[in-house]
């Protein structure tokens, strides 16, 4: 099915994950999907990148969770990885203050694109709450199930993944790892990086550098944060 095209999906995650595509939620999603593109919706990000991030960032690459609410709204930004647009697309607030922290923590110039594709390529999960939204509607498809398929997926990693960076920004992310194992894994949380918060902790939280110092700690390779 055209929405939710199991075949994006890295084998490691799909064998995993393959339980949650039967259960009744993922159906009634799919139903809902399938009825809003045929009622005229504009669904993004495209079916074929709606699970990008899985497909992007093995399970058994995992080092650094970034928890995200929902995609982008706007024509052409959602791509699949949470905060991140491709090049040519200009950075949406969140993401240039994600970039101002990145400069003040480690020195890092700022980019000159959005693309996150890089830490995905890393072992950085860029993933998103929930999967899809529709054009000009934040937060449209909340509450339609892909809370719990997100939720397998912080749990999956949880669970058989060791020494994971978490980064929590925001209320809701922090919320949706509150049962991480914090004696096996980092959780680091501060503000979500909008400009109605960035202010208020996300600026000076140094989750950059802290996350590979850890890493480094648990003889892991650090993250190189620049893009190019």
């Amino acid at each position: 099915m055209s929405e939710i095209p199991k075949i994006n999906l890295h084998p490691e995650w799909l064998k995993v994950l393959a339980g949650e595509f039967e259960q009744d939620y993922m159906q009634t999603l799919r139903t809902f999907l399938r009825e809003r593109k045929r009622d005229g919706a504009v669904i993004y990000p495209p079916g074929p990148e709606i699970f990008n991030a899985l497909d992007s960032t093995p399970l058994s690459q995992v080092k650094v969770v970034i928890l995200g609410q929902d995609p982008y709204h706007g024509p052409g930004q959602a791509h699949g990885l949470c905060f991140s647009v491709r090049e040519g697309v200009p950075p949406p607030p969140s993401l240039v203050n994600i970039f101002r922290e990145l400069e003040s923590d480690l020195g890092l110039a700022v980019p000159r694109h959005g693309h996150l594709q890089a830490w995905a390529e890393q072992g950085v999960l860029l993933l998103n709450a929930v999967l899809t939204v529709e054009r000009g509607q934040a937060g449209a498809h909340q509450g339609r199930g892909w809370e719990r398929f997100s939720d397998a997926v912080v749990a999956a990693v949880n669970e058989r993944c060791e020494h994971v960076v978490f980064l929590l920004w925001g209320a809701q992310a922090q919320r949706k790892g509150a049962a991480i194992d914090t004696a096996r894994h980092l959780v680091l949380k501060a503000p979500h990086p909008s400009p109605l918060s960035a202010h208020r902790g996300f600026f000076g939280c140094g989750h950059f550098s802290a996350a590979n110092r850890w890493l480094e700690s648990k003889a892991l390779a650090p993250v190189d944060w620049a893009l190019t």
